[in-house]
């Protein structure tokens, strides 16, 4: 902010539009997740917006800052769907409620500790690298996942009694979900459920 003179409505911009971006991408991230599979889906987001990360670090200006931040909130969005379509495959119906709180804490925790261990970066080499590194992070976070997530029936390191204790409940749903169809966006947008989440969660 200071480096290019921006002022406090040009700061508010750029972080408008990164919220801006992260909330459309959460309404189309569902679909891609359910579409391409939970571990394609956020290998390819999180590559991309570890990418973008570090082209942040190569902007010149206002306008090619707030384009990055714009496709990093784009890219971020597809983190919470991801991570309740894994809960959803990977924990039986009475465990989902504790699997969720568990990862959306661990994300507010991990923000905090990010946030100590960026300003220690930028205190010693910067901004720039405040955006590279973490980056960088991101597609060493990939070679793990990659190497973890496998969905529960192909996973090649669990038991098959583990197998089928977790996918009973998937089971079910699939069986459900051959007798029905899949809802469009007007008709979500018309259900009190879809706004009691969405007022809830505002």
């Amino acid at each position: 902010k200071l480096e290019y003179h921006w002022t406090n409505t040009d700061y508010a911009n750029i972080v408008i539009g990164f919220r801006v971006a992260y909330s459309l991408g959460q309404t189309l991230f569902g679909r891609f997740m359910d579409r391409i599979g939970t571990r394609r889906g956020l290998t390819l987001t999180v590559a991309f917006y570890s990418v973008v990360s570090v082209l942040t670090s190569l902007a010149r200006g206002f306008y090619s800052f707030a384009t990055i931040r714009f496709l990093l909130g784009a890219g971020e969005a597809g983190n919470w769907p991801a991570a309740t379509k894994a809960v959803s495959e990977w924990f039986p119906k009475r465990e989902r409620g504790l699997a969720t709180a568990l990862f959306d804490s661990g994300s507010s925790v991990g923000g905090a500790i990010a946030a100590w261990f960026i300003l220690w970066i930028y205190f010693r080499w910067g901004w720039r690298l405040a955006f590279a590194i973490p980056g960088t992070l991101g597609f060493l976070w990939l070679i793990v996942w990659r190497w973890l997530y496998h969905p529960p029936q192909s996973h090649p390191r669990i038991s098959e009694a583990e197998r089928e204790m977790i996918l009973v409940d998937s089971l079910e749903l699939n069986a459900l979900e051959t007798k029905r169809e899949t809802l469009g966006w007007r008709v979500l947008l018309q259900l009190p459920q879809t706004w009691g989440a969405i007022i809830a969660k505002g």
